[in-house]
């Protein structure tokens, strides 16, 4: 029984050094995958950051530095994907930002302004005071002001057909709504040749119950709005740069 014990005893202490060495396992491939980005060795770098994206999954800085090495072998798509993975990883505010600025640069390199706009946005929630961010933001804006995404086709039929069914159902509803008209007008006449007068009712109709945000409140906050957008638009144009570049991407 002693003996037993012994051995199961030994057992749990070979699991718990076991899983210590995994613990305490480190990542080589990272520092000389940055060590290859700095050389401009773009191949090899996102081989290794590749491998520590194997082994350590959930480390953002690798997914991350991945999505640089591969934006610079301009491969824009497979880098943006690589920003996602560092974004969904990232545990800090910084990191968020960083990703979602990069991200930013992807969809403005494939001329996507609206997922731009939307990424640059996230950045900036994640970090309000980067001026970089916040410039690309507003050049994001004009870009997609400039050249609006393409109307679906299928909608617009789809709107028309509606139209035209709401503009049948009204002309039906007008029609009814005339012949009652026109039956109760000729009941009326019918009961002032008889000498009795037409009937009204003396019950006003309620009127509407007041709700939801009113129409100063409304105008307070969008003018707050307009306001705070003029303030962004002012630094952004004191900052621009001749060509409208987008600033450069952020480094880990």
């Amino acid at each position: 029984m002693i003996h037993f014990k012994m051995k199961k005893l030994i057992l749990y202490i070979i699991i718990l050094i076991s899983f210590a060495a995994q613990a305490q396992e480190k990542d080589r491939f990272l520092p000389e995958a940055n060590a290859q980005f700095e050389k401009k060795e773009y191949a090899d770098a996102e081989a290794n950051y590749r491998i520590s994206l194997s082994k350590f999954p959930k480390k953002t800085t690798a997914a991350y530095n991945l999505g640089n090495t591969i934006y610079k072998e301009n491969q824009t798509l497979e880098a943006g994907q690589a920003y996602v993975n560092a974004i969904e990883t990232a545990k800090t505010r910084t990191e968020k930002h960083k990703a979602f600025h990069n991200l930013g640069n992807v969809f403005m390199k494939e001329k996507n302004y609206t997922n731009a706009v939307n990424a640059y946005k996230s950045a900036l929630v994640n970090n309000p005071a980067d001026e970089e961010t916040r410039y690309n933001y507003a050049l994001a804006k004009e870009y997609l002001k400039n050249n609006p995404p393409p109307k679906d086709k299928n909608k617009d039929k789809k709107d028309d057909k509606n139209k035209d069914k709401n503009k049948d159902k009204n002309k039906d509803k007008k029609d009814d709504k005339g012949d009652k008209d026109k039956d109760k007008k000729d009941k009326g006449d019918q009961n002032k040749d008889k000498g009795k007068p037409d009937e009204k009712s003396d019950k006003t109709p309620p009127k509407p119950k007041e709700g939801g945000i009113s129409k100063q409140r409304l105008q307070n906050l969008l003018d707050a709005v307009n306001n705070e957008e003029k303030k962004i638009q002012d630094k952004v144009n004191k900052n621009k740069v001749k060509g409208k570049t987008v600033k450069t991407e952020k480094d880990w």
